[in-house]
């Protein structure tokens, strides 16, 4: 577990710039949408959807890497990215396993990986923050 905390900055940069790649979506929807589920959608309202969810993934990967180098903020980027993770693996999985065996599945399982990381370094540097409260009292 030390690892992940020593090591904090370079996952959150190495997730940051793979969630990042979802602006794929908000450049070309059908192509995204066809690549990671197999499907696509021809309503002009969906391509308006499936940009925007595209520039708001892409948005947290930007605010990982941005957690990643200012500490301060650490802790709200990996909450945001957690949350948003673990509902898309939700809804995903929700679905049963028509989309697992698409590219989609790879991303469940990468995601999986990365709330998995971001869960761990905060209950490890919560779990480190009150181990030495009282050390901070005795100044």
């Amino acid at each position: 577990m030390k690892w992940i905390i020593t090591n904090i900055k370079w996952i959150m940069v190495i997730s940051g710039v793979l969630t990042a790649t979802m602006v794929y979506a908000a450049l070309d929807p059908d192509a995204a949408l066809q690549s990671n589920f197999g499907e696509t959608l021809d309503e002009p309202l969906a391509k308006i959807i499936v940009r925007n969810w595209g520039a708001l993934i892409a948005m947290v990967g930007g605010m990982l890497i941005y957690g990643a180098f200012r500490p301060a903020v650490r802790g709200l980027a990996l909450l945001v990215a957690g949350a948003s993770k673990v509902i898309f693996i939700a809804l995903v999985l929700l679905e049963g396993n028509r989309y697992l065996s698409q590219q989609v599945g790879i991303a469940v399982a990468v995601d999986s990986v990365m709330v998995f990381l971001f869960l761990t370094y905060a209950l490890v540097s919560a779990s480190r923050r009150t181990a030495m409260e009282p050390l901070r009292k005795m100044r």
